[in-house]
């Protein structure tokens, strides 16, 4: 499967199934870091093989900090993916951005906690850029379906990872309106940083369901208020995908699948199999 080239979508709180896609197969994989958040949905898709992934399980029973996040970007590299479409429920920071609306963030901030970061643990080290985490020619395409799609969406923002799973104080709300941040999530980090270790295009479309608890004139978050939005956005969500996919597929210029090229701190022909066998899946290409 490794030679294939197919998108990942990692479904977030309230994506757990895909709709109008034909199933190809389950795949229940197994990776050095241990068994993705469910099983793996290959499917096709407007002519275009995809793999699905719920990110909290399919009944929504993983919470972000649990969640094995190397063990679900390794399972999607050893099924042939090249591309991750990362699909995710977050807070708004901004008063332009309201619940409903779509952003297609570029920047993240990192504030998660004991969360593994890496797949390079020793005795192999690697440093790649995270100066830009998003692929800027899947976000274009992404942005483009959504607009498609009639979708209210910012090309561009910052997105704050909290660790969860309780939601924000007002004072850490208003601090990172403070820093400029525009929307508020747990999941996507370390996710885009393993997703750069393993060589794919990620990019996330952030779904906003709330206004966090910085705004004053509306009800704090709560699992309620989140859930009724929510349920629209998946509904918009799933028209996006359909307009991206039906798309023809694009040849990207990007350079994220040679990211390892000038950030491995090792001469793998010289690292023993032990070494070697947790990362074989995302170092195969340079062996």
């Amino acid at each position: 499967m490794a030679g294939e080239k197919r998108t990942g979508i990692i479904g977030g709180s309230g994506l757990y199934a895909m709709q109008g896609i034909e199933i190809l197969d389950e795949l229940d994989m197994d990776t050095p870091w241990g068994k993705p958040s469910a099983p793996l949905i290959l499917a096709r898709y407007h002519g275009q093989e995809v793999v699905f992934l719920p990110r909290h399980g399919s009944g929504h029973a993983i919470p972000p900090h649990k969640i094995n996040y190397r063990a679900n970007i390794y399972a999607l590299k050893q099924a042939g993916v090249s591309r991750v479409i990362s699909i995710s429920a977050v807070g708004s920071l901004r008063e332009h951005i309201a619940p409903g609306d779509f952003v297609l963030v570029d920047q993240f901030v990192d504030r998660t906690i004991n969360r593994e970061k890496t797949f390079f643990d020793g005795p192999i080290v690697a440093h790649v850029s995270m100066a830009d985490p998003i692929c800027s020619c899947l976000q274009s395409s992404l942005c483009y379906a959504s607009k498609k799609a009639g979708i209210t969406t910012h090309d561009g923002g910052t997105y704050l990872v909290m660790q969860g799973p309780q939601f924000s104080t007002r004072a850490e709300s208003m601090l990172y309106r403070s820093w400029n941040m525009d929307v508020i999530g747990m999941t996507n980090m370390p996710e885009a940083k393993l997703a750069r270790e393993a060589e794919m295009c990620y990019a996330t479309i952030a779904m906003c369901t709330d206004y966090d608890c910085w705004h004053e004139e509306e009800d704090d978050v709560s699992v309620s208020s989140v859930l009724e939005v929510m349920q629209a956005n998946v509904k918009s969500v799933h028209g996006l995908l359909d307009y991206y996919f039906k798309q023809p597929e694009d040849v990207y210029t990007c350079g994220c699948q040679t990211t390892l090229d000038h950030g491995i701190f090792a001469d793998l022909s010289q690292q023993n199999d032990a070494a070697l066998r947790p990362i074989h899946t995302l170092v195969e290409r340079l062996l």
